[in-house]
């Protein structure tokens, strides 16, 4: 008779055969998965949960305040005359290209002015009642400054090239504008990691030891081409902990913060190390692009069946001729505003699902099903850790705590033996 698990011990030949590992093996009590999922949250107090679901929570009503703030903006400049006063000042220029330039940088410093109460809140203000954030007002302010400049410079740049392919695509508009969208975010993603991200943070290699040579090992092992490892100082900015791989081709990083290295193991390290490479190893940098530009398409024939309508009814109070007007950029924010609001389930949906991906990739690699299920735990500070199978599906774009540690000790069951 066969010995197999679980099974009775058979008197036999086989059971004289029988190791005293596989004995032990027999003894052993089943992994309770369950249980050892419920141990982790359990670690939590009931004040650390209230905080953090509180928090997370709030999240859903900013995303409905972002959509009402979006559509004010919209108000102030369509039903105020704010755009007529603008574009009649942008008139003034000789050419068409800086004419709409001009309008586009000037609408989005406006349209950051009006919407100034909301982000001094959502990013100081809120971050200080929950304990997030490290910095003064000051400090914040500048780093928001910056963003705002980077947000302009590109931003006015992407205006300009749609209203260039408005103008010569005519009915097809959307079509080219949302190669314009891709090429611009292909762009954004492959100089973010070199130019952008170092303008509020200072990157630095890691030193060599035992957690960069770890880093490094699992990267060459699956084919990661990271030579290597940065760490940036977000300490100043907030007490979250965080990981990346970043950039396309030759701009490429693995970086980590210093929260990472400083408030956990190393064994928590490798686990989110090996989740943050297995989004490069799935190759979802490329699979979100392409959706995203599918995203793009969609909500730009959406937006044009209803910038139309709105225009034949309300173009002549608002001062706008047509799609190629640039005066119409505002009323074309506020459509995608509610265009992203709408999606947002989606959107989330899949890039949970990516998440998700990379967080078995992440096990498989670091074999560290505890790390991670520790780290989900510290991530509890922002992230309700046991919302409804509902909620998690529309509002969280990363798996919730007891998501990822259930899948943890899942994965420990089957590779551990729950040792």
């Amino acid at each position: 008779m066969a010995l197999t698990l679980g099974a009775a011990v058979s008197t036999g030949p086989a059971a004289a055969q029988a190791t005293p590992a596989d004995m032990a093996i027999i003894r052993r009590p089943a992994f309770d998965v369950e249980a050892a999922t419920r141990h982790y949250p359990d670690t939590l107090t009931p004040a650390q949960k209230a905080k953090s679901d509180a928090y997370f929570e709030g999240g859903y009503w900013l995303q409905l305040w972002g959509l009402v703030y979006a559509l004010g903006v919209a108000g102030v400049f369509l039903g105020l005359g704010l755009s007529r006063w603008l574009r009649a000042r942008t008139e003034r220029l000789p050419r068409r290209w800086q004419r709409n330039w001009a309008y586009a940088a000037l609408y989005l410093l406006l349209a950051a002015g009006l919407s100034f109460p909301l982000s001094v809140y959502e990013g100081f203000v809120r971050e200080h009642q929950y304990g997030l954030s490290n910095q003064t007002f000051g400090a914040w302010l500048g780093e928001d400054l910056k963003g705002l400049a980077v947000s302009v410079g590109f931003g006015s740049l992407l205006v300009l090239a749609l209203y260039g392919a408005i103008r010569r695509a005519g009915a097809r508009w959307w079509v080219w504008s949302t190669a314009i969208v891709g090429a611009f975010v292909v762009m954004a993603v492959a100089v973010g990691p070199v130019f952008i991200s170092p303008l509020f943070n200072h990157y630095t290699p890691l030193p060599a030891g035992p957690v960069r040579a770890g880093i490094l090992s699992m990267a060459r092992a699956n084919g990661v081409p990271a030579d290597n490892v940065y760490y940036f100082d977000a300490s100043k900015q907030s007490k979250r902990i965080s990981a990346n791989v970043s950039g396309l081709g030759r701009t490429i990083r693995v970086s980590l913060n210093d929260n990472l290295l400083r408030r956990c193991t190393p064994a928590e390290v490798q686990a989110v190390m090996g989740h943050e490479l297995g989004h490069y190893v799935l190759n979802h940098i490329p699979k979100m692009l392409v959706f995203l530009l599918l995203l793009v398409g969609v909500s730009f024939w959406g937006v044009d069946w209803a910038f139309g309508r709105l225009v034949r009814r309300y173009g002549a109070r608002w001062g706008v001729a047509g799609l190629a007007d640039v005066g119409g950029l505002p009323l074309l924010a506020a459509l995608f505003a509610v265009a992203g609001f709408l999606a947002t389930p989606v959107t989330n949906t899949l890039v949970r699902t990516n998440e998700q991906e990379a967080d078995l990739f992440g096990l498989n690699a670091a074999r560290q099903p505890d790390g991670f299920a520790a780290i989900a735990m510290k991530l509890s500070e922002y992230r309700k850790i046991e919302p409804t199978p509902l909620e998690e599906i529309i509002f969280f774009d990363h798996p919730s705590g007891r998501t990822r540690v259930q899948a943890a000790m899942r994965w420990k069951a089957e590779h551990l033996d729950g040792r």
